[in-house]
């Protein structure tokens, strides 16, 4: 499986990210050991959804990302 997460962190702010194996990427987020992560401090998994392709897993991170993705992100998600 492949899952797109949202993070909430810290400072109130939002991280989007994928991973092959959410439990351990959670698990690299709270050591602080994700560069993009590691100065601001994980609040709680807000968010995550499984693909069984790849590429769907991929589109959707990126749609998350981008301008409407916020708003969807903001109005259904969290």
């Amino acid at each position: 499986m492949f899952y797109v997460y949202i993070l909430k962190l810290k400072n109130e702010q939002y991280y989007t990210g994928f991973s092959e194996d959410l439990r351990a990427r959670i698990k690299k987020h709270k050591k602080n050991a994700v560069k993009t992560t590691a100065r601001i401090r994980l609040k709680e998994l807000v968010f995550y959804a499984a693909f069984k392709e790849k590429k769907k897993a991929v589109s959707f991170e990126q749609y998350l990302k981008s301008s409407s993705g916020f708003a969807f992100r903001n109005k259904r998600l969290i």
